[in-house]
């Protein structure tokens, strides 16, 4: 390549970047200009570039939340089966326990705790298990959302 051809490289370069640093410009004396003009037109919480940004920033704090979200599930999933485990493992010493001592063993249809812990467990897989299984088809902030509310309040 020869002296001539990069000395006409680097002035298509700089065409292209001085384009761009004056379309730059451009922008900003029209972003200037708008930001007066909605400033004069509209009251301050209707103005169009505000609520733009305020668009803007809310949909980046929804993608957060939608984790945080997903982590609070996943916390609460994880509090349900250490749960579980601790309860139904105490229960089952303390069955044998009983035995051993030779008073009568607890059963499961005469402990109305460990029924509703029992039931309670169960809605809550069944509702994981249908969540999941959407989840599948559509997953979104308003499928997020609805969980958590359904995880709160059963049968929602």
């Amino acid at each position: 390549m020869g002296q001539n051809e990069k000395y006409q490289q680097h002035q298509a370069v700089d065409g292209l970047f001085n384009l761009f640093t004056k379309a730059n410009h451009d922008l900003t004396i029209l972003h200037n200009k708008l930001d007066k003009e909605f400033k004069q037109i509209y009251p301050d919480n209707a103005n169009p570039m505000k609520l733009v940004a305020r668009i803007k920033k809310i949909q980046e704090e929804v993608s957060s939340l939608n984790e945080q979200c997903r982590e609070l599930l996943a916390a609460k999933q994880d509090l349900i089966d250490k749960a579980r485990v601790i309860l139904v493992g105490n229960r089952s010493l303390l069955q044998r326990l009983q035995a051993s001592t030779g008073l009568p063993a607890t059963d499961d249809s005469s402990d109305p705790a460990y029924t509703n812990f029992n039931q309670i467990i169960e809605e809550w897989t069944v509702q994981m298990k249908s969540r999941t299984d959407d989840e599948k088809l559509e997953s979104g902030p308003e499928d997020i959302n609805h969980l958590l509310f359904s995880a709160i309040l059963p049968g929602n």
